[in-house]
């Protein structure tokens, strides 16, 4: 029975990216935050949970990029899609004036669906995170999770930080796109990024994940929503200096 936990665990991740997928078309997005965040805490306890029950598989192994494809691959790929719409409306909408007859289709209609390049590069770098036997206790580029929470981040700052600056940056169409292919290719990078994962509680052996986290939590608290993009720069940055010493 307790091999099954896991993949239940695993479940949950495919379910939240569901409902997180339903509310990203409905251009709810600050509700299809919520989903993926928890999508992606179900997501890092069901491989604490395979490693403390002993239980790991070739099928957990599978099932869990088939969750973070949908919750950290789909979802993100909307929700890019939604805020390159707004780009070019100046407002919130449902998108539906996007899918129009071949007669009027015009470039600027086709523009939001350059989002799902996010989608398309997570599903290659799953796929190859699948077959790289590396990627144990380190990462080769960044892991889709984060590159999902950087990406939810964008509307969660249109909404609760209420700055023009920040929202005149996030709203810039050139900006969303440019931030799609340096997402996509942080994504299957050949960086190696540090992972989140203890072998034991000492300092000098963490001494980076522990300075990691206690920065992201300063930098939560003092920042709220915007922290989150200056986490992810932290952490690809710190990546590569702690590869480099």
């Amino acid at each position: 029975m307790k091999k099954h936990i896991p993949n239940f665990i695993t479940l949950l991740n495919v379910f939240c990216g569901c409902v997180a997928t339903v509310f990203a078309v409905l251009n709810k997005l600050e509700i299809a935050a919520i989903f993926v965040a928890l999508g992606i805490f179900f997501d890092f306890f069901d491989g604490l949970a395979a490693r403390v029950l002993d239980v790991k598989s070739e099928l957990g192994l599978q099932l869990d990029s088939l969750a973070d494809m949908i919750t950290s691959g789909l979802v993100p790929g909307i929700v890019m899609f939604q805020l390159l719409a707004m780009s070019q409306t100046s407002g919130w909408g449902d998108g539906s004036h996007f899918f129009l007859s071949s007669e009027e289709l015009k470039l600027v209609h086709l523009l939001p669906f350059f989002g799902f390049v996010v989608t398309m590069a997570s599903g290659y770098r799953l796929a190859k995170f699948n077959i790289d036997e590396n990627q144990t206790s380190s990462f080769i580029g960044l892991p889709t999770p984060a590159n999902a929470l950087l990406i939810l981040s964008l509307p969660l700052i249109l909404m609760y930080q209420n700055n023009e600056f920040l929202n005149g940056i996030i709203l810039n169409q050139w900006f969303l796109v440019i931030l799609t292919l340096v997402s996509a290719y942080l994504l299957n990078a050949n960086l190696p990024l540090f992972a989140l994962k203890f072998k034991n509680t000492s300092f000098k052996d963490n001494a980076m994940r522990y300075i990691f986290l206690i920065i992201s939590l300063v930098l939560i608290v003092t920042m709220k929503f915007m922290a989150i993009p200056l986490i992810i720069l932290f952490y690809v940055v710190s990546s590569v200096i702690q590869e480099r010493l």
